[in-house]
């Protein structure tokens, strides 16, 4: 029993000391990006290891990358309008791929019904035009390490 503990302690200690890693994809046909590099270059500004997929993703190659790239969180930006039809799908896939614990947040123009609509699937938090930088990193930050 003492050795699981250790290894437990391990693993946490691990976790607090490595950086928190981050996809941030562009799915669907948006080929309007200025917004998730800016995100992006906050979070790695904040000591965060960030991989942008760049344009025009499908969720199947989202998936893929967050799983090949070990990542922490994902973060999608759309401006399209298609955040219902992709992100639901971007949520399946990693539920199928057996990696739910990759939390998933969003900005982009999404209406609030639509942003509620996507928290209860599992979409852990949505930023809108005119969101703070800091509540991004600080929301990043939180769902990487909810115990820290």
């Amino acid at each position: 029993m003492a050795r699981v503990a250790r290894s437990r302690e391990t693993l946490a200690a691990k976790r607090r000391t490595t950086p928190i890693r981050v996809l941030i994809a562009k799915p669907g046909l948006d080929g309007h990006d200025r917004g998730a590099k800016v995100v992006a270059r906050a979070l790695r500004d904040a000591g965060m290891e960030v991989i942008y997929a760049g344009l025009r993703q499908t969720p199947e190659e989202i998936v893929r990358a967050a799983v090949e790239e070990d990542v922490d969180l994902v973060g999608l930006s759309i401006l399209s309008g298609a955040h219902m039809a992709l992100f639901p799908k971007v949520l399946r896939l990693l539920k199928k791929e057996s990696h739910p614990s990759i939390q998933v947040f969003a900005g982009g123009i999404i209406p609030d019904e639509d942003a509620r609509r996507l928290k209860r699937m599992g979409v852990r938090a949505i930023f809108g035009p005119g969101a703070s930088l800091e509540e991004i990193v600080r929301t990043a930050e939180k769902l990487a390490r909810p115990s820290a």
